[in-house]
């Protein structure tokens, strides 16, 4: 069998790396622009469901979370219901940079599918989906305590 996680992963730290670097004259570090974008895409949510949205665990996401605040790029909010409870919104500076964000990825997807069709792409599109599915289970179920039996 081919090792088609082995390409996803150097592909994905690939994308990474780039982004780290073009993201560093605005502060943003190690991955943080992925947590501001679901923030400004989805302005109110809590820390639990961002990090489920982005599949790490709750501490990787506290820390990520407190850079962006502390980089006035995120302000959390008292839940009106619950006080315990924090909602994350982006600020002004954090809208600022998310097109940029935005455009990167546009032009990294565009990169990626160089010399793909319409149709290619849509079936890489559907497989990938398909294998993050398949992921998903095996992650919810190592992140409740249990064991895989390889």
């Amino acid at each position: 069998m081919k090792e088609i996680l082995r390409e996803i992963g150097m592909i994905a730290r690939s994308l990474d790396s780039i982004s780290n670097i073009e993201f560093k004259e605005y502060d943003l570090t190690k991955g943080q622009y992925v947590y501001l974008v679901r923030i400004v895409e989805s302005p109110g949510m809590i820390q639990e469901k961002l990090a489920e949205m982005i599949k790490v665990d709750r501490t990787t996401a506290a820390r990520a979370i407190k850079k962006l605040e502390l980089n006035g790029f995120i302000e959390k909010a008292d839940d009106p219901a619950n006080k315990k409870i924090k909602r994350l919104f982006p600020t002004e500076r954090g809208k600022t940079v998310y097109p940029f964000i935005i455009n990167e990825h546009e032009y990294s997807n565009k990169i990626a599918l160089t010399g793909f069709s319409e149709n290619e792409a849509e079936t890489l599109y559907n497989l990938l989906l398909r294998v993050r599915k398949n992921i998903e289970k095996d992650w919810e179920f190592v992140k409740k305590g249990n064991k895989r039996s390889y």
